[in-house]
């Protein structure tokens, strides 16, 4: 088992190092950002306007015909928000130093204009199933848009084994572990109540996904804010060092931490962007099956709405976990991950604060499980249609009743590698298709926010429209061969 790992985790050295998908990720944030004239900046107010006008967390049910936007958004952010917000960063500041933190904000700006091409092509892209309901996701944009069913088909597969089986199985696991350091109580114990939460939530398919979204991601992520606030406050006097290490840190990590943290400006961008994209999703392919569902007036209208998930995920929720970190002095180059977090929250809290984080943790990952969930089951509706759901919620349940008390070392190493295997057949699509990512943003800009009717229309997807077109033909073929 340990030779297993020792392969799995050299394969995820080279797969998320510096000459694979971390420069692929970063590159593709890049290009988009100039494609899209750095959307992200240019419509960041009305984004927020969007998401935030009119906002209810009681809003109308979701169904066939889909989510509202915000409960969507709401799916979406419940994946990305997770023990990476938590865990994951004070790993990336423990191996790179501070400067990580940079390098996360650097890969997320950029990352903006990625998950926003992922939002606008799962809305021109999606469709209704056999039995009426509105679906879409990166296997549908593989299929119709690159017109690789093998592609997508790959895709699907990845996704249900990285996000519902391996991926879910140490969001359990996380939270047992910290139960059980928390609160000493035992793994098994806390990894039933996961599952009949977990069993109780799948059963209510989209309608109870979205409700428990809207309600409880809000919710998660102020609690969480205003305890780290809470702790900078008592600690107000160390923020401008804290900020000063991240900037320094960024190109001199030694400096940054006096040595305590030997890290190179290589290691410092390494686990910084890696982590970060890992933690914000952008590029990865899962936060446009919650994007695909959501009724809205334009395609691009979703775009935005992504991109204010993303900020929230690195810029308030990750950022507040460093920034803790660092404010308390807790970076001391032996302790790293959860262990490291919730040694700043206790220094900052005492001793409330590692059953704060524990909290805290549980509901990080218990959305996630939920929203990976949503991500995988639309896989499976696409590859073998609505008569394995209920079969596949059952394996579900039973790879996160086994995640909460076995030993995951492995498991977390192979969740990192099909991540980042599910990474390759959506970029390639997203990059591929960048030219009606542009279109469709222009003309939101140029007709739709003019009151002029817009060519991307609400009332029909591009996967429908293609359909139709397809239809047609078959039916203009059968006449002319009735013809002849």
């Amino acid at each position: 088992m340990d030779q297993l790992t020792e392969i799995v985790s050299d394969i995820n050295s080279i797969l998320w190092g510096p000459w694979c998908l971390i420069p692929v990720l970063v590159g593709a944030g890049i290009f988009f950002s100039f494609q899209l004239r750095f959307v992200q900046v240019r419509q960041f107010g009305r984004a927020i306007r969007h998401v935030f006008g009119g906002l209810s967390f009681n809003g109308e049910k979701a169904g066939s015909h889909g989510m509202t936007s915000f409960q969507s958004l709401a799916t979406a952010i419940a994946a990305q928000v997770g023990t990476g917000n938590l865990a994951g960063v004070a790993t990336a500041m423990a191996m790179g130093g501070p400067g990580a933190v940079f390098w996360m904000w650097l890969a997320a700006f950029f990352g903006m204009a990625t998950i926003f091409s992922e939002a606008v092509l799962a809305q021109l892209y999606r469709c209704k199933d056999v039995e009426g309901r509105i679906t879409g996701g990166p296997a549908y944009y593989i299929s119709c848009g690159l017109g690789s069913k093998g592609l997508a088909a790959l895709f699907s597969v990845l996704i249900i084994i990285a996000l519902g089986f391996i991926g879910n199985m140490v969001q359990a696991n996380s939270i047992a572990a910290a139960f059980e350091s928390a609160f000493d109580i035992p793994t098994p114990v806390t990894g039933m109540f996961i599952i009949l939460l977990a069993g109780f939530i799948f059963i209510g398919g989209i309608k109870r996904i979205a409700s428990f979204a809207e309600k409880m991601v809000p919710l998660m992520a102020t609690v969480y804010v205003l305890g780290a606030i809470y702790i900078m406050c008592m600690y107000w006097d160390n923020i401008l060092l804290t900020f000063e290490q991240i900037f320094v840190g960024a190109f001199n990590p030694t400096a940054a931490t006096g040595g305590v943290i030997g890290a190179s400006v290589k290691e410092a961008i390494r686990y910084g962007v890696a982590r970060g994209l890992f933690s914000n999703e952008a590029g990865m392919g899962s936060t446009p099956h919650a994007h695909a569902v959501a009724r809205v007036d334009h395609p691009a209208q979703q775009g935005l709405a992504s991109i204010i998930g993303l900020f929230i995920d690195t810029f308030i929720v990750l950022t507040a976990t460093a920034l803790v970190i660092l404010v308390t002095k807790s970076l001391d180059g032996q302790n790293t991950g959860i262990v490291l977090t919730q040694i700043a929250f206790t220094k900052g809290m005492g001793v409330a604060g590692s059953g704060f984080v524990a909290v805290c943790l549980f509901f990080a990952a218990f959305t996630t499980i939920i929203g990976w969930y949503f991500f995988a089951v639309q896989n499976v509706k696409y590859l073998f249609g609505y008569k394995l759901v209920n079969v596949f919620s059952v394996i579900v349940l039973v790879f996160l009743m086994m995640g909460s008390f076995l030993k995951v070392n492995l498991v977390w190493e192979l969740a990192d590698m099909f991540n980042g295997l599910m990474v390759i057949p959506n970029i390639i699509a997203v990059i591929g298709l960048y030219k009606l990512v542009v279109k469709a943003c222009a003309d939101y800009e140029n007709r739709f926010l003019k009151g002029e009717k817009p060519v991307f229309g609400p009332s029909e997807s591009l996967t429908n429209r293609l359909a139709g077109v397809a239809a047609r033909r078959r039916r203009i073929r059968a006449r002319k061969s009735a013809e002849q």
